[in-house]
């Protein structure tokens, strides 16, 4: 099997350095996706600055990992962008966007069609997933999801983890640990079904994942 490591949601004192020292001792590099109104909290902002200084890369993940962006109107889902962006800087220098599925959810409430002409304009790739096991509503058991979630993928795996204060990545080391003895390879390298745009360019049916703006 093959895995892509991503940590939604952080960066957050009590998880974040858990996961980078995970990462670090495994020899691994990931993407982070914050919530970039944490970046104004100057210790969450350090955070984001060491996984870059360790070789991680950063995603903007919107502002405020709301209400999914197609199911607001279109100038509030790109504010959701823009603001986002602007708070990140230098940390988003690939032009990396995750949209929030809402528990994990793929569908065409991820975006609005303002929000996908901003993203396109913008160059940005945008990276969905296919493995959400569920680690922000069960700390303990998602591990055995996850693994079982890997083992059952038919090709490459964009695994989507969360740097949240909920205990939950207490079990990161040991998971990765477990993963690498059932034989994984781990790669940094985005698995193209998991897509949407690449620098601009749809990589898939756009309205598998956008739908028009909600009118005003």
């Amino acid at each position: 099997m093959e895995v892509c490591l991503t940590f939604d949601n952080g960066p957050e004192p009590e998880a974040t350095p858990l996961v980078l020292a995970a990462l670090a001792r495994h020899g691994l590099t990931a993407t982070f996706f914050p919530i970039a109104q944490k970046l104004r909290d100057p210790a969450r902002r350090a955070l984001a600055e060491r996984a870059l200084a360790d070789g991680h890369r950063i995603g903007n993940h919107t502002l405020t990992h709301g209400l999914p962006l197609g199911l607001r109107g279109g100038a509030e889902a790109v504010a959701e962008i823009t603001e986002a962006e602007a708070l990140l800087g230098p940390l988003n220098a690939h032009r990396l966007f995750r949209p929030n599925g809402g528990g994990g959810a793929l569908g065409d409430h991820l975006l609005n069609a303002s929000a996908l002409r901003h993203l396109r304009a913008g160059g940005y790739t945008v990276v969905l997933w296919n493995a959400v096991p569920g680690d922000f509503r069960d700390p303990e058991g998602w591990p055995t999801t996850a693994l079982a979630q890997c083992r059952a993928a038919a090709g490459p795996v964009l695994l989507v983890l969360h740097d949240l204060p909920n205990g939950a990545m207490r079990h990161i080391d040991a998971f990765l640990e477990r993963l690498a003895g059932e034989g994984a390879r781990f790669s940094a390298a985005f698995p193209e079904p998991c897509l949407a745009l690449q620098e601009g360019r749809p990589m898939c049916d756009m309205q598998r994942i956008s739908r028009e703006d909600i009118a005003p």
